[in-house]
């Protein structure tokens, strides 16, 4: 079964920590391709200051290779902007992929306030990602208490109720600090 990580954000802009958690989840998770899941519009974040929807495709292309790490509009074309449902098409439209999640330790904090999020963890298993201030956090919070028995190594999750930490440096690099121009 070919292995697909979902890499999604609003990706305003795109960067090098965005690439560099695409190629540490598909050596750790040993996933076939990243997509990167452009959304059209992120619910829990404001519109103000975000870029239109095609700058941040393109922006995600930049830093795609195109063969195994393709940044894609499929939010956009089928319509959703909540994972749950995203998850559940796609899974309808590719029944022999695996979809992994990848989501960096500050989404795992979050994941609690996403749209019928149990549901979310029961249609791919996550693949996360250190963040700096965020990783302990994540450890110890609900997410990791939901799936305290589907912990394992990235390589060998296989089904939803299944989480990894992917062993990675932490990164601080953000798009906020690109926008603000804290990163030059």
């Amino acid at each position: 079964m070919r292995r697909i990580g979902l890499l999604g954000g609003s990706f305003n802009p795109a960067h090098s920590g965005h690439r560099h958690v695409a190629e540490v989840a598909l050596r750790a998770a040993r996933l076939d391709q990243v997509w990167l899941l452009v959304s059209p519009g992120n619910p829990l974040k404001p519109r103000a200051g975000m870029a239109p929807f095609r700058e941040r495709l393109a922006s995600a292309r930049r830093i795609a290779d195109g063969v195994r790490i393709v940044a894609c509009d499929l939010e956009s074309r089928l319509g959703t902007r909540h994972t749950v449902r995203t998850l559940a098409r796609l899974r309808r439209r590719f029944p022999r992929l695996l979809f992994v999640l990848v989501i960096g330790a500050d989404n795992m904090i979050q994941l609690p306030r996403w749209r019928r999020w149990r549901e979310v963890l029961r249609l791919a298993p996550l693949a996360v990602l250190p963040r700096p201030g965020y990783t302990r956090r994540a450890l110890r919070g609900p997410v990791a208490s939901v799936l305290r028995h589907g912990r394992r190594p990235p390589a060998l999750l296989r089904q939803g109720g299944e989480w990894a930490l992917v062993p990675a440096a932490e990164r601080s690099i953000s798009a906020t600090a690109i926008r603000s121009g804290a990163l030059g």
